[in-house]
């Protein structure tokens, strides 16, 4: 069985060592054997959790990652361990979500990227960003502007968190 060149990845089938501060350095990238080709690759993170920067409370999240890829592709486990190392940092949903799409953007420089952080109520408000990195090229603007503009168009059910 041929080896495939799966880039600088050295985290999949090792011991996991987990880190309970924001560590962007854990994210690893792979090369993308489908350059020229467009396509999504998706990630739903339903179990995330940061602290609030005030009040020092956890904050539980659903953090959707939706990127086309160029070059690169992010490595799942890497990611995990990015997204885990939220745990213990205190920064506003709006930062916590606009910091995940500039580290992976930074990373992979992807055609486009959005990320959308749908976080639990607590006071009786949710606060959900949602964010865009993207290419200069005329088709990812309009892409960009499309899915802006039909981002969350119906809004979400708020009882759902009622018994």
């Amino acid at each position: 069985m041929e080896r495939k060149d799966f880039g600088t990845v050295s985290k999949l089938g090792k011991k996991t060592d987990y880190t309970f501060e924001y560590t962007p350095e854990v994210l690893e990238k792979f090369p993308n054997r489908f350059p020229g080709k467009i396509y999504w690759v998706s990630f739903n993170c339903p179990e995330f959790t940061t602290l609030c920067p005030i009040t020092g409370q956890p904050d539980f999240a659903t953090i959707y990652i939706q990127y086309i890829p160029d070059k690169w592709l992010v490595e799942s486990k890497s990611l995990k361990l990015y997204l885990f190392s939220f745990r213990n940092a205190r920064d506003f949903h709006e930062d916590t979500v606009n910091r995940i799409a500039d580290d992976i953007f930074n990373l992979l420089n992807p055609l486009y990227i959005e990320v959308y952080g749908e976080f639990n109520p607590r006071g009786g408000i949710s606060i959900d960003p949602y964010v865009q990195r993207y290419q200069e090229l005329d088709w990812v603007i309009e892409l960009a502007r499309e899915r802006f503009k039909l981002h969350r168009i119906t809004p979400p059910d708020i009882r759902r968190n009622r018994g």
